[in-house]
Formats: structure tokens, sequence, C-alpha cells
């Protein structure tokens, strides 16, 4: 912290690649999405035999990801205080880091680790990919009427390895973005931001017509191609950092689905109903223990944080050093 205290500011600085402002814009809303509507995520939650008990299991990863500093960014800092004038790539500060850290008799071990942690991830999105279209594509529009649960299983499996093609064709044309993290949530709000304001619309705002959700789906997804590739869109979205661009569009694809359940509104409101056999029982310490976290988490971040880098300007255009590892989390 001594040698480089600018990488401990949790604030960041007006050159920072996600500046302090976008966590309360399209930085939030991506990760609302992703912890509370992405199948990838809930389809753990959902296999919980009662609510206690999936409150309870992601409570506990809650928990788990407060040490993401820990385990993503303290490393990246590490590695860019032992290789920065090294003049290395970023992909290989990792590595490279792993290697003078860990003896080698460890290096298989971490090794096997890292291997393991990718995998999973990976099998959880090839699995939420084959449910979504199993279930919510096969089931509904490709033969309905005789549909068996061999055939859908058997369809979920084909998808599931069509997209592990897809995947490792894909994956090498990203070498080449400056930062992994901030490229794939611009890629992301393609269908996260359309899809999270159509569910944050339904909840809110109860008589919102299924037409006003569809247009809107179709419409913020447009408008958030057309402000990343087409232009003169793509300069005039230019002008807002492209988390802010996203929370606009957010807003404006949320007021237009309130102005729709007003105008042409649904006769009944839409009701949640729960299924009887699953106990809905909340756990008692699920609050507690929730609040807790989040108190955490702002403790962490205030005591870390230097405001005084928001009052200045060294070349607000230009991008903080760039250090040899990605030091933002992921998700």
């Amino acid at each position: 912290k001594e040698a480089h205290p600018e990488k401990f500011n949790s604030i960041g600085g007006p050159g920072s690649s996600v500046p302090f402002s976008t966590l309360f814009t399209g930085v939030l809303l991506l990760n609302l999405f992703y912890w509370t509507t992405n199948q990838q995520i809930i389809q753990r939650t959902f296999g919980a035999s009662s609510l206690k008990e999936g409150q309870k299991g992601v409570l506990i990863a809650g928990i788990f990801k407060v040490l993401a500093p820990l385990i993503l960014v303290l490393p990246g800092i590490i590695a860019f205080h032992l290789f920065a004038g090294d003049d290395i790539r970023s992909d290989d500060s990792y590595g490279l880091l792993v290697n003078a850290v860990l003896p080698r008799w460890l290096s298989g071990f971490f090794a096997a680790v890292m291997v393991g942690a990718i995998l999973s991830s990976f099998n959880s999105a090839l699995n939420s990919t084959a449910t979504l279209f199993s279930l919510g594509v096969y089931s509904h529009f490709v033969r309905h009427d005789d549909v068996s649960d061999a055939k859908v299983i058997q369809n979920g499996k084909i998808v599931g390895a069509v997209a592990a093609v897809f995947a490792m064709v894909v994956a090498p044309l990203l070498a080449g973005q400056d930062g992994i993290f901030q490229y794939l949530q611009k890629m992301n709000a393609l269908y996260f931001i359309p899809i999270f304001s159509v569910v944050v619309s339904g909840l809110a705002f109860r008589r919102v017509p299924s037409i006003a959700a569809n247009i809107a789906l179709v419409a913020s997804t447009l408008i958030l191609v057309m402000g990343y590739f087409i232009e003169p869109f793509k300069s005039m979205a230019g002008k807002l950092h492209e988390f802010h661009f996203i929370g606009l569009v957010f807003a404006v694809s949320v007021l237009f689905q309130y102005v729709m359940s007003i105008i042409a509104g649904r006769e009944t409101p839409w009701k949640l109903e729960g299924k009887p056999d699953v106990d809905m029982t909340p756990w008692k310490f699920a609050r507690p223990l929730g609040a807790g976290i989040v108190i955490f988490v702002m403790v962490v971040y205030i005591s870390l944080a230097d405001f005084s880098v928001l009052r200045s300007n060294p070349g607000a255009g230009e991008p903080d050093s760039p250090a040899p590892a990605e030091t933002t989390p992921a998700e």
C-alpha cells in the first residue's frame, strides 16, 4: 500500500475504466440482473428444498463474494508491483505471479484448482443455456403437442454441445481487448438490460401489458446496438460513459412500460403465486445477515476511499496506467 497507494483507493479516479459514478447506474444494474435473474445463478436457488434453505445458500454465497477483492484485486495489485517495469502482457501476469510466489510442488495443485473453478462456471453456463432452451423454447414452440421428457433432455444436450463449441471458437477473439471485464459487461448489457427492465417493470407495475414488455425488449436492444456500433448514434452515446448509457436505456424502458400500464394496462393486475408444495417460511436470520453483509461491504469500501481524487482532474479523458492484471471483479 505504501508503494502504490492509488491502487488501494476504492473510488478510483477520473480516468478509471469504471468511474465511481457508474457504480450507481450501469454497473449496479448489470450486477442486479446477474445476481437476481440470471438463470446461471438462480437455478441453484430454485433447486433448494424450501425458501429457508434457498436464503441460506444465497447468503453464504454473498459471504464468499465479499472475499473477491482478496482473490481477484489483490493479486492484480501485487503483480503490478512486481512486473510493472518488465513490459509483459497483462494476460501473462497471473501465471508469472503464481510461478513467483507459490512453491513448485504446489503449482500442479493450484492449476487443478483453477481448472476446476473455470469448468464449474463453464458448466453452469452450459446447463442454464440448455435449460432455458429446453423448457422455455423447445417445450413451448417446437413440437409442443407430443414432446416427451426424454426428447427435451436430448435437445438440451445438443444445445449444450453447440454452445460449448461456439464458446471455444469465439473465446480467442477476445484476446485483443484492453480490458476483458468492461468489454464483456458491455456485450452482456445487450440482453441484460432489456430483460431486467421487463422484470423490474413487471414486479413494480402489475398492470403492464405484454405488448409493452415485448416492445421494450426489442426497442431497448436496438437502441443499445445502435449506441454501440452505428453512427451517428455511437457518437451521441459516446458523450456518456458506456455504463451511464445503459443506465439511461434501462430508465427509459422502465418509464415506457410504466406509461403503458396507465394508458393500456391489464384489466387485472398480475399476481405472483408460489407453489403449495414448497415451504415458503423465511429463515429468521436472513434479514440480519443480509444487512450485516451490506454494512460490512460499505465499511470496507469507505475505509479504502480517497474522495479527493474526484476533485482532481489528471487528464480526465486518459485512463489510469494499465495494470498487468485485470483488477476489477468480473461480476
